[in-house]
């Protein structure tokens, strides 16, 4: 399989929640891995799920591909996206969650399990098929997660802090995985993280989101530049702290 990504745009997306109001406008380039950061609050995940579809706009429109996806279903758009929690489902065997990614049903073909099987070796699972999610470590567990997005086959991959529960040396791996993964399929890829390091060691691109709008949208090397963006630099600096 080969995956090839598309760019996404917020056009004048305004979106509304409880007290919270947030306004995007931005493209996100294709076949690049951006880094999303920003305060917690600020707004990054709802700027996935706007774009997952989990989430309709009051105001604009989203397109992937150039393609207006504002009204479709989640399961309909050229997306997938990966959680913190990884969002497996613990009766089902790692076969069959990954399989999941190609048939909701779970009404695999013969080709359908050879791409499960191979997505499995991918990720460095191979041999682990038939065990339950909770006979999983935390890393392997978003390895899982990761390998129903290589079933899945969309040219966007939504990332929410995937990584975050991992220790340090479970989510350098992890990123490492995910930046091979990334330069095979060329994918699209938006990456929500706290972590300024991971930022750095994976991302061509970043936005930094502040108070639901984008206040700075750049390369990364920019962004930690000594004249990087002053909130931006504020916000590590506190991180750092």
């Amino acid at each position: 399989m080969t995956t090839t990504g598309e760019a996404v745009r917020l056009d004048r997306v305004v979106f509304s929640y409880a007290d919270t109001m947030v306004r995007f406008d931005v493209t996100f380039d294709e076949g690049k891995v951006t880094a999303i950061m920003g305060p917690s609050g600020a707004g990054k995940s709802t700027l996935l799920n706007l774009v997952a579809g989990f989430e309709q706009p009051r105001e604009g429109r989203i397109l992937v591909g150039g393609k207006d996806v504002t009204g479709s279903d989640p399961s309909s758009r050229p997306v997938s996206m990966v959680f913190q929690e990884n969002n497996l489902f613990g009766h089902l065997d790692v076969a069959k969650n990954v399989g999941l990614g190609r048939s909701p049903a779970l009404r695999l073909t013969a080709a359908d399990r050879s791409d499960v099987d191979d997505a499995l070796a991918r990720v460095g699972l191979g041999g682990m098929a038939n065990r339950l999610p909770r006979e999983l470590s935390g890393g392997e567990r978003q390895r899982v997660a990761l390998a129903r997005v290589l079933v899945r086959d969309r040219p966007v991959l939504l990332l929410d802090e995937p990584f975050a529960s991992l220790g340090p040396a479970l989510r350098d791996d992890m990123l490492e995985l995910l930046m091979s993964v990334q330069a095979e399929r060329g994918m699209t890829v938006l990456f929500v993280t706290h972590q300024p390091e991971d930022a750095r060691k994976v991302a061509e691109n970043m936005v930094f989101v502040e108070a639901g709008t984008i206040s700075a949208n750049g390369k990364t090397t920019d962004f930690f530049g000594d004249s990087g963006p002053e909130a931006f630099r504020r916000y590590i600096g506190s991180e750092r702290g």
